[in-house]
């Protein structure tokens, strides 16, 4: 919520629980359908952060495995979107809205149609974290 806020104060519109794949139950937590962005906010201990993951000890392969499958659908999870012409966008749950806000509002606006200066789709789409 503290980053939808951020945003919003940034000026920017989007769309929460949006399907972009169809067929596919996965979906950003924001979403600008018209810059075909998509942004995720993933949390330390699901997604595996570098800086914050932790390794429960109780049966602690099954739980390696269950967070590693998390993982290696986020980068499938990537590999469709950016296939289907979207730029990707992850941050951490532990990085600061503003900041965060400011790096996807980065993304998003040379990606709008209509604006000055608006990227043409062109260059590949990429992932950002």
């Amino acid at each position: 919520m503290a980053l939808r806020r951020e945003l919003h104060a940034l000026g920017l519109r989007y769309r929460v629980d949006h399907p972009v794949l169809p067929g596919v139950r996965r979906r950003p937590d924001v979403v600008f359908t018209a810059a075909r962005v998509a942004v995720f906010v993933d949390g330390c201990f699901w997604h595996r952060c570098p800086q914050h993951a932790t390794r429960p000890k109780n049966n602690a392969t099954w739980w390696a495995e269950k967070l590693q499958r998390t993982v290696d659908r986020d980068r499938d999870t990537d590999q469709r979107l950016t296939a289907a012409g979207w730029t990707v966008v992850r941050v951490w749950e532990h990085e600061r809205p503003d900041q965060a806000a400011a790096q996807i509002r980065s993304v998003v606006l040379p990606r709008r149609p209509g604006r000055p200066g608006a990227a043409r789709m062109d260059p590949p789409p990429r992932v950002l974290r």
